[in-house]
Order: C-alpha cells, then structure tokens, then sequence
C-alpha cells in the first residue's frame, strides 16, 4: 500500500456505465449494460442473464418417464416446444426410431399450435404497438391496451390467433399449457371426430387472418423499408433445422448452418451427433452460455436462430400462400440472407400463416383420428432430440442408467443460441442512438426493441427469480452520478436525479 496519490494527468478516464433492469415486455428477467468512453460511444454492451436455472441439474435422479411432464416447467409460454423435445430425446431412449403416423401427425399439430400461440402473442401483444405508433411513442400508449383503443380489429385477430393455437393445444395436450399428450414412443390420445370438426369450423378465418398478419408487417416494412433493414442490423452465421428435402420444418429433420453470405457450413447434419458441431463457452457476467459452431470457434462462430434462419434456410414451404410470402420475403436480399433484426417479425408472421395452412392439412388427414398411438423398441442409455422452437433451435439430450434414471442433461434452449447476436444487436443500437449524458425513455426502448425481436425467453435461458422494478444510472468518469431514470411498477418514468 502507499499513500502517493494518482498522478490524474496520467490517470485513464472510466466508461461511463449505464444499466438497464429488467427489460421488458420480453418472457423472463434479464438487464443490460452499456459502457460508454469519454466521447460517448458505446465500448461495450452486454446482455446479463443473472438468474440461474437448474433444471439440468435437479432432474436428475428422476425416472426418464418423467422427463417429458418435467422440463417443460421452464416455461409457461413455450411448454409444448420442451414437451416435445423431451418426448423426441425419450423416443431414442426407449429405441423407438420412427412413430405411428397418429402420433407423429398429432404431435405435429400440437407442435403447429404451439407455434402460432406463440408468435401471436409475441407479434400483437408485445411488439406491434412499437412497429405500429413508433419507438418513441408515449410509454402509457405504446402497449397492449393502446393498440385495443386504436387498432380494436388488429388487436382482436391477434387475441383469437393465439387462442386457436391454444385450443389446438388443449385438444392434443390434454390442457393449455403443461399438457401431457406426448409420451416416450408415442402419444397418449388422438382426436375424435367431433374435435377435428371443431378445429374445422374456424380454420379457415385463423388462415385469413394470417394472410392479414403478414401483409400488415410487409405496409410497415415497406413504409420505411432502408430504416427497417438497417436498425440493429447485424451479420451472422445462423442456423436451423430443415426437413431432409430442405423443406422448412419445425418438428424433423437435419441442421443446416451457413455463413454471413449464406455459403453453406455444414448441412443435413445428423442432429444426435450435435457435439461434433456444436461447442458451448461461458463468460463471468451471465448465466446464460454463448454456443458456437465447433469449426469456425467462439469468437466468429456465434449464429443466430429462430424465424430468420428457417426461412432464409429453407428452400420451400410445402403449403402455397406461405411459399409466397417466403419468395417475397427472399427478393428484397437479393440472393443473400436477410440480415435485419426486425425481419424477425416479418419471418415470424409467415410461420404463422404456415401454421394455420399445415393444421387445415392435418386436420384432413384421417390418421390424427387413428388408434396406433405408441411403437416400443429396445432400451438404450442416451437420447438426444433437436426440434424448431418457436425462437428456434431447442436441443435436449439426456444420459439414463440402466434402470431408467436420469444420470446427466444438457439443454441448449433457442434463447441461448441467439445469446451473442442479440449482444451484438444491442451495440449497433446503442452506438447509434446513445448521445450525451441526457438519457430517455425512448433510448431506453429503442435498447430494448432489438432485444424483443429475437422473442427471447428468459426463463428458459435460466430459471428466473428476479425483481421487477427498473432504474437506468449514467456515471462519468470520476464515479459522479450524472442521469438516473426509475420505472415503477405502474409503468412510469421518473428522473430521480
């Protein structure tokens, strides 16, 4: 120790570091930080997950049976998606290579209804007041209820959208949420015939309001289309899973990833061999890890999931008003991926429409009504499932003993894979928009607008206990405080400096 004091002209300046916690309108608890340098550009950005979930860890020592029912707890938005990868991974376990066609078209529906849940309560509830009055619009506007007072028939399509899917669900799950329809080797029920009648009678109107979906992005894209394809753009790798004609499927198929130019990396990769293409790598300021591709490494080998990468992956969708929305989609990259952040809900809305189309086809199909529900193979001590996500790519892959007990569990959930974009995503805002010490509401959206594109799922990522009120402080270089906002849990904005 000494008591000679720090020479201050040789003395480096600190970042001024600005916090943002919780964000918001997003499933989960997570914050942002921002270091800022003395000429106030962005140095840093990070996304914190510092919640930490166990799953991988507490169901161990519980009988692979119970898998299924179990995981999907991580989350009450996306329950089918582990539901079903947990049920894929204990088909392998129970040596069951393929399934009846009853139960792989049942678990497809409820698969397709999970999806469509999904993105109609992301897209409507979450996101469209941004898209539709602006980033910088009222904070006691730009929401659920602003959108009802202003656009009633939007935010009508967009309630019974989701309740579709739900009831979709509920018909092939048992219940809403936390179902237990899928089971090692098959499933559990079919539907009658008086249940495929009442998915029937509305489909057609969910099919038009998905086609209403869709355009309604492509008027907001196309009013500002140069801004839209530049705010928080960033070049990636991504990846998926296509179906092995390289048609878009969200329940089968291999890994295909490609590169910022859309040149192909690997492609129709056997996904039960993931760990010779995948690696994952932690860092100290969050619990959520950052996966890479193995070949390229973690420091240009992150990607990017979800809607984006499946339909600029896949080369066709197999029902017709979604394969025209994709070519559409495709034209305006000029035969390169689609790189803008926001292009996530315009990919996400024709997954929708996909959906209402494959469940029409489904719900004709007379094998949802069959009676060959579960196949039985031999024993073996490891399952390893990928499906599509409605954020993307899901991986579970789970170790048994010999009498059936779960030994070890490794969980890649979408939100992780897209861990370092949406970093990544959040420097390009805040370089860009971030000026001065003044801060605002709006910044502090705009922050969180790039983040809320991926549709990131929080819990998933990590089993979340946190806190919910938030506060934004700037510090400058001498450790002063120079700006704090605080939202309280009504929603307002106080500066409390």
């Amino acid at each position: 120790m000494t008591d000679e004091k720090p020479n201050s002209l040789n003395q480096k300046k600190k970042p001024n570091r600005i916090v943002i916690e919780p964000l918001t309108r997003v499933e989960g608890h997570g914050k942002v930080t921002l270091l800022q340098d003395e000429n106030q550009q962005i140095i840093q950005a990070r996304l914190h997950i510092g919640e930490f979930r166990g799953f991988e860890k507490f169901i161990q020592g519980r009988p692979y049976w119970e898998l299924p029912v179990l995981v999907q707890r991580l989350c009450g938005i996306c329950p089918v998606s582990h539901h079903l990868a947990a049920a894929k991974a204990t088909d392998m376990l129970v040596g069951v290579t393929q399934l009846s066609p009853t139960a792989e078209k049942i678990r497809r529906l409820m698969h397709y209804g999970q999806t469509m849940q999904s993105h109609a309560l992301h897209f409507f509830h979450l996101c469209s007041p941004d898209l539709l009055f602006g980033f910088d619009d009222e904070i006691r506007h730009r929401n659920i209820v602003g959108l009802i007072e202003d656009q009633p028939e939007i935010a009508k399509q967009g309630v019974l959208l989701r309740k579709y899917g739900q009831e979709v669900i509920r018909l092939t799950a048992g219940k809403r949420i936390h179902g237990t329809g899928a089971v090692p080797g098959g499933v559990n029920k079919s539907l009658n015939r008086e249940e495929v009648n009442y998915l029937m009678k509305d489909i057609d109107q969910i099919i038009k309001w998905g086609v209403n979906a869709v355009a309604l992005i492509k008027r907001i894209f196309f009013e500002q289309l140069d801004y839209h394809l530049a705010f928080a753009r960033i070049d990636s790798n991504m990846l998926s899973m296509t179906g092995h004609d390289g048609s878009f499927d969200i329940y089968h198929g291999g890994l295909r990833a490609t590169d910022v130019q859309g040149k192909t990396i690997f492609d129709q990769i056997d996904y039960t061999k993931y760990r010779d293409y995948l690696r994952e790598s932690v860092k100290n300021w969050s619990y959520m890890k950052f996966p890479f591709i193995k070949s390229i490494g973690p420091e240009n080998g992150w990607y990017r999931v979800g809607p984006l990468a499946r339909v600029n992956h896949c080369d066709f969708f197999n029902t017709p008003l979604a394969e025209n929305e994709r070519q559409e989609f495709k034209a305006i990259g000029n035969g390169k991926p689609i790189q803008s952040t926001l292009a996530y809900h315009w990919a996400r809305l024709i997954e929708l429409l996909h959906c209402g189309e494959a469940i029409k086809v489904l719900l004709q199909d007379p094998d949802v009504s069959g009676t060959d529900l579960i196949n039985k193979g031999k024993m073996q001590n490891t399952g390893v499932a990928v499906l599509e996500a409605p954020r993307g790519t899901l991986l579970h892959h789970y170790e048994i003993d010999d009498d059936g007990i779960v030994t070890k569990a490794n969980l890649i959930v979408s939100t992780t894979n897209n861990n370092q974009a949406m970093n990544e995503s959040i420097r390009q805002v805040a370089s860009q928009y971030l000026s001065g010490n003044q801060l605002t509401e709006p910044l502090l959206n705009q922050i969180e607008v790039a983040i809320r594109a991926y549709d990131p799922c929080l819990s998933c990522a990590t089993h979340a206990m946190g806190k919910m009120p938030l506060e934004i402080s700037l510090i400058n270089e001498k450790k002063q405080l120079v700006d704090r906002l605080e939202k309280r849990v009504t929603g307002r904005i106080e500066r409390t400096l």
